[in-house]
Protein backbone atom coordinates (compact mmCIF):
# COMPACT_ATOMS: atom_id res chain seq x y z
CA UNK A 1 0.00 0.00 0.00
CA UNK A 2 1.75 2.82 -1.06
CA UNK A 3 -0.28 5.78 0.07
CA UNK A 4 -3.13 6.16 2.66
CA UNK A 5 -5.39 6.20 -0.42
CA UNK A 6 -4.15 2.83 -1.36
CA UNK A 7 -4.52 1.57 2.01
CA UNK A 8 -8.04 2.99 2.32
CA UNK A 9 -9.33 1.28 -0.71
CA UNK A 10 -7.86 -1.92 0.08
CA UNK A 11 -9.79 -1.73 3.30
CA UNK A 12 -12.73 -0.11 1.83
CA UNK A 13 -13.08 -3.28 -0.95
CA UNK A 14 -12.29 -5.45 2.19
CA UNK A 15 -15.24 -4.68 3.93
CA UNK A 16 -17.56 -4.40 1.19
CA UNK A 17 -16.67 -7.92 -0.41
CA UNK A 18 -18.40 -8.85 3.13
CA UNK A 19 -21.57 -7.22 1.96
CA UNK A 20 -22.94 -3.75 0.91
CA UNK A 21 -22.99 -0.63 3.40
CA UNK A 22 -23.56 3.04 3.56
CA UNK A 23 -21.44 5.52 4.60
CA UNK A 24 -22.11 5.53 8.15
CA UNK A 25 -21.59 1.77 8.63
CA UNK A 26 -18.54 1.72 6.21
CA UNK A 27 -16.53 4.75 8.60
CA UNK A 28 -17.88 2.88 12.07
CA UNK A 29 -16.28 -0.50 10.70
CA UNK A 30 -13.43 1.41 10.06
CA UNK A 31 -12.67 2.94 13.42
CA UNK A 32 -13.13 -0.78 14.83
CA UNK A 33 -9.99 -1.47 12.20
CA UNK A 34 -8.06 1.57 12.84
CA UNK A 35 -9.15 1.93 16.22
CA UNK A 36 -10.59 4.66 18.42
CA UNK A 37 -7.29 7.22 17.77
CA UNK A 38 -7.53 7.44 13.87
CA UNK A 39 -10.44 8.86 13.45
CA UNK A 40 -11.72 8.79 9.59
CA UNK A 41 -13.49 11.71 8.87
CA UNK A 42 -16.19 11.48 6.23
CA UNK A 43 -14.59 14.67 4.20
CA UNK A 44 -12.08 11.60 3.44
CA UNK A 45 -14.33 8.62 3.31
CA UNK A 46 -16.18 10.15 0.85
CA UNK A 47 -14.26 11.38 -2.11
CA UNK A 48 -12.07 7.81 -1.65
CA UNK A 49 -15.36 6.07 -2.34
CA UNK A 50 -16.29 8.85 -5.22
CA UNK A 51 -13.20 7.74 -6.92
CA UNK A 52 -13.92 3.82 -6.17
CA UNK A 53 -16.84 4.22 -7.74
CA UNK A 54 -15.96 6.39 -11.01
CA UNK A 55 -13.21 3.47 -11.50
CA UNK A 56 -15.72 1.12 -11.47
CA UNK A 57 -14.43 -1.10 -8.51
CA UNK A 58 -17.76 -0.02 -6.35
CA UNK A 59 -21.38 0.83 -7.30
CA UNK A 60 -23.80 3.04 -5.16
CA UNK A 61 -27.72 2.77 -4.81
CA UNK A 62 -29.93 4.54 -3.04
CA UNK A 63 -31.53 2.79 -0.22
CA UNK A 64 -34.56 4.13 2.55
CA UNK A 65 -34.18 2.80 6.11
CA UNK A 66 -36.81 2.28 8.50
CA UNK A 67 -36.57 6.47 9.17
CA UNK A 68 -37.62 6.70 5.93
CA UNK A 69 -34.43 8.61 5.23
CA UNK A 70 -32.63 7.97 1.87
CA UNK A 71 -28.84 6.73 2.33
CA UNK A 72 -26.25 5.45 0.01
CA UNK A 73 -25.62 2.00 -0.05
CA UNK A 74 -22.11 0.74 -1.77
CA UNK A 75 -21.62 -2.58 -3.07
CA UNK A 76 -18.11 -4.20 -4.38
CA UNK A 77 -18.31 -4.82 -8.57
CA UNK A 78 -16.80 -7.93 -10.24
CA UNK A 79 -13.90 -5.39 -10.98
CA UNK A 80 -14.04 -4.04 -7.51
CA UNK A 81 -13.83 -8.14 -6.17
CA UNK A 82 -10.81 -9.05 -8.86
CA UNK A 83 -8.88 -5.94 -7.33
CA UNK A 84 -9.31 -7.10 -3.84
CA UNK A 85 -8.00 -10.59 -4.48
CA UNK A 86 -5.15 -9.33 -6.38
CA UNK A 87 -4.22 -6.56 -3.60
CA UNK A 88 -4.82 -9.29 -0.65
CA UNK A 89 -2.59 -11.58 -2.54
CA UNK A 90 0.28 -9.35 -3.09
CA UNK A 91 3.49 -9.37 -0.95
CA UNK A 92 5.94 -6.50 -0.81
CA UNK A 93 7.46 -4.44 1.62
CA UNK A 94 4.59 -1.99 2.46
CA UNK A 95 2.70 -5.11 3.73
CA UNK A 96 4.79 -5.36 6.74
CA UNK A 97 5.76 -1.58 7.36
CA UNK A 98 3.03 0.01 10.56
CA UNK A 99 0.20 0.52 9.05
CA UNK A 100 0.22 -1.30 5.72
CA UNK A 101 0.90 -4.79 8.07
CA UNK A 102 -2.20 -3.20 10.36
CA UNK A 103 -5.14 -3.16 7.35
CA UNK A 104 -3.06 -6.15 5.79
CA UNK A 105 -3.95 -8.12 9.10
CA UNK A 106 -7.25 -6.91 9.03
CA UNK A 107 -8.06 -8.80 5.93
CA UNK A 108 -5.49 -12.28 6.08
CA UNK A 109 -8.35 -14.57 5.88
CA UNK A 110 -9.03 -14.07 1.76
CA UNK A 111 -5.01 -13.79 1.59
CA UNK A 112 -3.33 -17.36 0.72
CA UNK A 113 -1.30 -19.03 3.53
CA UNK A 114 1.62 -18.66 2.27
CA UNK A 115 1.55 -15.40 1.35
CA UNK A 116 0.32 -14.73 5.18
CA UNK A 117 3.19 -16.26 6.42
CA UNK A 118 5.63 -14.41 4.05
CA UNK A 119 3.85 -11.22 5.01
CA UNK A 120 4.14 -12.24 8.93
CA UNK A 121 7.89 -12.85 7.91
CA UNK A 122 8.87 -9.80 6.70
CA UNK A 123 7.21 -7.80 9.63
CA UNK A 124 9.07 -10.21 11.98
CA UNK A 125 12.38 -8.98 10.01
CA UNK A 126 11.14 -5.75 10.24
CA UNK A 127 10.37 -5.24 14.11
CA UNK A 128 13.71 -7.55 14.75
CA UNK A 129 15.74 -4.33 12.83
CA UNK A 130 13.84 -1.46 14.66
CA UNK A 131 15.20 -3.47 17.89
CA UNK A 132 18.13 -3.36 17.49
CA UNK A 133 18.55 0.43 16.78
CA UNK A 134 16.18 1.10 19.59
CA UNK A 135 18.35 -1.68 21.52
CA UNK A 136 21.68 0.23 20.04
CA UNK A 137 20.39 3.83 21.04
CA UNK A 138 19.47 3.00 24.42
CA UNK A 139 22.88 1.55 25.21
CA UNK A 140 24.94 4.23 23.38
CA UNK A 141 22.26 7.13 25.21
CA UNK A 142 24.07 10.05 25.35
CA UNK A 143 24.82 12.08 28.10
CA UNK A 144 22.49 14.62 28.89
CA UNK A 145 19.42 13.08 26.71
CA UNK A 146 15.97 14.10 27.76
CA UNK A 147 15.10 11.06 30.38
CA UNK A 148 11.35 10.93 28.63
CA UNK A 149 12.82 10.16 25.02
CA UNK A 150 14.90 7.38 26.78
CA UNK A 151 11.84 6.19 28.55
CA UNK A 152 9.72 6.37 24.82
CA UNK A 153 12.83 4.17 23.45
CA UNK A 154 12.53 1.67 26.15
CA UNK A 155 8.71 1.30 26.05
CA UNK A 156 9.19 1.34 22.21
CA UNK A 157 11.68 -1.50 22.27
CA UNK A 158 9.29 -3.33 24.67
CA UNK A 159 6.45 -3.43 22.40
CA UNK A 160 8.46 -4.11 19.35
CA UNK A 161 9.19 -7.22 21.57
CA UNK A 162 6.38 -8.25 22.36
CA UNK A 163 5.16 -8.00 18.88
CA UNK A 164 8.02 -10.23 17.79
CA UNK A 165 6.86 -12.41 20.35
CA UNK A 166 3.88 -12.26 19.41
CA UNK A 167 4.71 -13.25 15.63
CA UNK A 168 6.49 -16.09 15.78
CA UNK A 169 3.48 -17.55 17.85
CA UNK A 170 1.56 -15.97 14.41
CA UNK A 171 4.12 -17.74 12.37
CA UNK A 172 3.99 -21.15 14.02
CA UNK A 173 0.46 -21.24 14.01
CA UNK A 174 0.31 -20.70 10.16
CA UNK A 175 2.59 -23.16 9.23
CA UNK A 176 1.04 -25.71 11.25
Amino acid sequence: MRSRSDSLEFALLGLLSQGPLHGYELRKRMSTIFGPFKALSFSVLYPQLKRMATAGLIEESASIDSSRRSRIVYAITDKGSKKFSTLAETVSPDTWEDEGFEIRFAFFSPTSKKNRVRILEGRHRRLKEKAEILRGELEKSAVGIDKYLEEWRRHSLESAQREIDWLEDMIKTERK
